[in-house]
């Protein structure tokens, strides 16, 4: 028989309504064997060890985020000109920058670095933060005139490009693409919205998200990145995975020690719908305990600090034109209706909520076609989603992942900028979510927001905006019912809650390990509590 390892704690946090706290778990072969007090694995008998290293923290289920992906620690190999301070994978600090000239010194400093034959990549930009003109391609040009620069923004949904890299994808006042933002003269202005736009640049100058994730150090360092913030199951949610990466992720993810479970989901484009179906049922006979797959990733329209969301009447303030379509809704409608008949579930991209209605609508007209119900489609973001909307999700079985940061990082600019302050009091609607019977869980996006799903928690619970203000105080939710989201409710957006989500019998022994009891401290304070490692399968990660 296997041995028994005993863990005791300070408290243990379970979300098990049967056994909500315990000072102690028991583990064997990787699984949970039993939860309560000192003696609560005496009835196996067996071998069993006492292991004390916890004895001083708090344990939770390990943090399960439902959207982010792969390239989240990858990412720090490009330059970051972000405006908000952050931790790379290795616990530095890269201090933010609050204007423009800042970021050009920053990238001027990079740039000097480069080997000649090697573009400029940067990323975490966000210009709706500053208040002087928006970046284009003479600031870039400062930088060099003839190396290609590209500066990704935090939304990875836009990006501004010099003169050099407009150059290399042919981009010039003879260009009629969507997305390629002209001037009053008619030339580029170096801004590029949205992938088809974008792709071309990217192409050329190596940028491939793809190869980003997909490297074993990239699926590594997700790990570390993971780990800091307590999360032991993750999702790569918009994965570009080929058979070749597949291999790469059996091998890293089956590796002993590696502290993750990882839950990619294909993203629904360059084939046919049916083609994409039949992948993503492959792929799903070849998960693991550490991966798995079967899952899909669409996705509709942009973002909305951007001013690329599809966005219902009255539309955007100040006049911004409404958002684009990643996918048009004709396309929308048909993937829906193969994937559901398919038995595929879906995770689909809404911010806008025209977005989310038509995504709806299509998934309503999917069902009526061929009845499923145990779908658990999820919507993803749902950041301007009514109460009649999330009626309707419940009314469909399908569940809501919301990007609650979106209050601390952007609240203020949604107020004043972009949707004005009626709809701004309402975005990320957490509670009218809940009261409605809608399954939710919260998200990060990294690396759109760093990961970090007690933070994520925080915005969610307290809705206080970067400038200290309280923003929708009526969609605020309990501390209960946040840490509920980023565990069993995030699992069950995966279809994992019989096997993570809570501390109890027959599951993963996944846990947080923290140093603070998080339903103790003041609401405020829930983002400040220390997270010092985890427990994943069993086997400890301290930082």
């Amino acid at each position: 028989m296997s041995q028994i390892t005993i863990f005791k704690a300070k408290k243990i946090i379970t979300m098990d309504p049967n056994c909500p706290e315990a000072s102690h778990v028991a583990i064997r072969d990787g699984k949970i064997l039993a939860v309560g007090g000192a003696d609560c694995a005496e009835p196996w008998g067996g071998t069993q060890s006492r292991d004390d290293r916890l004895k001083d923290t708090v344990l939770m289920p390990g943090f399960v985020e439902g959207h982010a992906h792969m390239m989240a620690g990858a990412m720090w190999q490009y330059a970051y000109a972000g405006y908000h301070d952050r931790i790379d994978p290795d616990g530095k600090l890269w201090p933010g920058m609050q204007d423009i000239d800042a970021v050009i010194s920053s990238l001027k400093t990079h740039e000097a670095a480069l080997p000649a034959d090697t573009p400029l990549v940067a990323w975490g930009f966000d210009p709706i933060f500053l208040p002087s003109a928006r970046l284009n391609r003479h600031h870039l040009d400062q930088i060099s005139p003839d190396r290609p620069v590209a500066v990704i923004f935090s939304n990875f949904h836009l990006m501004c490009v010099n003169s050099a890299a407009l150059a290399l994808a042919g981009y010039g006042p003879q260009t009629e693409a969507e997305g390629v933002l002209k001037d009053s003269a008619g030339a580029p202005t170096g801004e590029l919205q949205e992938m088809a736009a974008m792709f071309p640049v990217m192409r050329r100058m190596g940028v491939d998200f793809r190869s980003l994730a997909q490297q074993e150090g990239s699926i590594r360092t997700y790990g570390e990145v993971a780990k800091r913030a307590g999360v032991t199951t993750i999702t790569d949610l918009f994965s570009t995975m080929e058979p070749e990466d597949l291999e790469v992720m059996l091998k890293v993810t089956a590796e002993p020690g590696f502290p993750l479970r990882i839950v990619p989901a294909q993203g629904a484009i360059g084939a046919t719908p049916e083609q994409i179906a039949a992948k993503a049922k492959s792929m799903a006979e070849q998960s693991t305990n550490k991966l798995r797959l079967g899952a899909v990733k669409l996705m509709t329209d942009g973002s909305i600090q951007g001013w690329t969301a599809r966005v219902k009447w009255p539309g955007y303030v100040g006049g911004h034109p409404n958002g684009l379509w990643n996918t048009a809704p004709a396309q929308i409608y048909e993937l829906c209706e193969v994937m559901h008949r398919e038995g595929v579930q879906m995770h689909i991209h809404v911010n806008g909520d025209e977005a989310a209605e038509v995504s709806i609508a299509a998934l309503e007209a999917a069902m009526r076609k061929n009845p499923w119900p145990g779908h658990r489609h999820v919507l993803q973001h749902c950041q301007m989603m009514g109460v009649d909307q999330f009626q309707r999700c419940a009314e469909l079985g399908i569940s809501a992942n919301i990007f609650a940061n979106h209050i601390w990082y952007f609240g203020d600019q949604h107020a004043a900028l972009t949707i004005g302050e009626e709809r701004a009091q309402r975005m990320d609607a957490s509670r009218s979510a809940l009261d409605a019977g809608v399954n939710i869980t919260l998200h990060s996006d990294a690396p759109v927001t760093p990961l970090a799903p007690l933070v994520t928690a925080w915005c969610a619970v307290n809705r206080q905006t970067m400038s200290g203000r309280i923003l929708g105080e009526a969609q605020r939710i309990s501390v209960m019912e946040a840490l509920h989201a980023i565990t069993l409710g995030a699992a069950h957006t995966l279809k994992l809650e019989a096997e993570i989500g809570s501390i109890e019998v027959g599951k993963e022994a996944d846990f947080a390990v923290l140093g603070a009891d998080p339903t103790a401290v003041d609401p405020l304070a829930l983002r400040d509590v220390p997270v010092l490692g985890t427990v994943s399968g069993g086997e400890v990660h301290l930082l």
